[in-house]
């Protein structure tokens, strides 16, 4: 079973899965966050959706790049949660399957190309939070340990 975090489901409303893929990126003692300015300006792990046809690992490779300009090495999938959420930039309900992965941030090649994405560094204390969902708090805390 996997774990369950934030709002509770939504009697009588039919959710969509949403698979997404997300990093935790540490570099010492700090780690690489994205800052997203809409719908909700929140900071998040970077990563996203795996659209149709997409590896999961393909696809954090191009989701951490689009929304932090960082290329990233030696992914490691750590644990998963899930969430229901309302996605108002697709207007659509989510039950969204999380895997988070631990992987090595090698070289920024240039900042990120998603829009409203800005990429910042963070100590980990701070990230675990600073995040803007339980679940991206509950693996960043369990870093911090």
């Amino acid at each position: 079973m996997i774990r369950r975090f934030g709002e509770p489901v939504v009697a009588g409303q039919r959710y969509e899965i949403r698979h997404g893929v997300y990093a935790v990126l540490r570099r010492g003692g700090d780690v690489l966050l994205t800052h997203q300015t809409a719908p909700e300006p929140e900071f998040q792990l970077p990563g996203g959706g795996i659209d149709p046809g997409e590896s999961p690992l393909r696809a954090l490779h191009r989701e951490v790049f689009e929304e932090t300009g960082w290329i990233i090495a030696a992914p490691r999938r750590i644990g998963a949660f899930r969430r229901f959420v309302y996605m108002p930039e697709y207007d659509k309900w989510a039950e969204k399957l999380c895997a988070i992965y631990l992987a090595r941030p090698v070289r920024r090649l240039g900042p990120p190309s998603e829009p409203g994405h800005t990429a910042v560094w963070m100590p980990v204390e701070m990230a675990a939070s600073a995040l803007g969902n339980a679940g991206d708090r509950h693996f960043m805390a369990q870093l911090a340990r």
